[in-house]
């Protein structure tokens, strides 16, 4: 956790750096300025993950007697809805200049006496902000997989979008160069569907978490592996009750309908069916014995 929180602090500040450099070298190209647009709101991803960070540490209190174990959840959704909507406010721009037969032009600038194509300005701003998204999603994605944290991982997808939006970006100014007025705003449309999809799937696994649906992969709507391994094992552990798995934040909780806890008293990793380095990843385990009706339960 102290590694992801220092890339994404660094994250932060080299993604502002982009946007300077982005803003500097707009001009009229729709592709530069959707571009701009993603970077800035991939900011919120990194922003959250460092706030939710800090307050997950918070003790409980009268106020919140359960602690802060649900915020990273919290986290996560806020996350999404910005991948989504980075996605759709550029497929909308892309569409309305299409629609519209936006020509955008690309002018000659002065610099220091001689005058050079403002195309070859862009084409080097975005290989900038092709490289900074390139190394930060490089270095977070692994840290995302190892902390199972789906904020973290939507956060290096979102990196992913940025770098894919340069490389869109630099064949529209060029498509402008060769007179390809159409070629600027299809580029940022086709990368605007893609970066869309990954929005909308991080969005649908994250409101299964808030509804207390079963753990969902990092990079999908499915269950989670470790997840259905860990639900199997505890379904043959104890055969005829209900096993309930549910995730909070990175931590599974796990409950057993309908058969009483073990004399011994176990710690949840002794529970855990697979590499014991990930047995942290199950947080409590609570039981209902066959007694309690599930009218009774409180």
């Amino acid at each position: 956790m102290r590694r992801a929180e220092r890339l994404e602090w660094w994250s932060i500040g080299w993604t502002i750096s982009v946007i300077v450099v982005m803003g500097a070298a707009m001009g009229s190209s729709q592709t530069m300025k959707s571009a701009w647009v993603e970077d800035c709101l991939s900011l919120i991803p990194p922003a959250v993950f460092l706030i939710s960070a800090r307050v997950e540490r918070r003790p409980a209190n009268a106020r919140f007697p359960n602690g802060f174990a649900r915020v990273p959840s919290l986290a996560f959704v806020i996350a999404a809805a910005a991948l989504t909507a980075l996605g759709g406010t550029l497929l909308v721009d892309s569409a309305i200049s299409l629609a519209s037969q936006e020509h955008a032009t690309v002018v000659a600038v002065d610099v220091f006496g001689k005058e050079i194509w403002l195309g070859w300005i862009m084409v080097a701003a975005q290989g900038y902000s092709i490289i900074v998204p390139m190394v930060l999603g490089w270095l977070k994605l692994p840290l995302a997989k190892h902390l199972a944290d789906k904020t973290l991982f939507t956060d290096a997808m979102t990196q992913k979008a940025n770098w894919m939006t340069g490389i869109a970006g630099i064949g529209g100014v060029i498509g402008i160069g060769l007179g390809y007025w159409w070629a600027d705003a299809l580029a940022a449309g086709m990368i605007s569907l893609d970066i869309l999809d990954d929005g909308i799937r991080a969005l649908r696994a994250a409101s299964a978490e808030l509804v207390d649906g079963a753990p969902r992969a990092l990079d999908s709507c499915e269950i989670a592996d470790d997840a259905s391994a860990l639900h199997a094992a505890l379904d043959a552990r104890f055969p005829g009750a209900e096993v309930h798995l549910r995730e909070t934040g990175r931590v599974i909780s796990a409950q057993i309908v309908g058969a009483a806890p073990p004399d011994a008293v176990l710690n949840p990793r002794d529970y855990w069916p697979g590499d014991p380095d990930r047995a942290w990843r199950l947080g409590h385990i609570s039981f209902v014995p066959p007694s309690c009706d599930r009218g009774d339960r409180t």
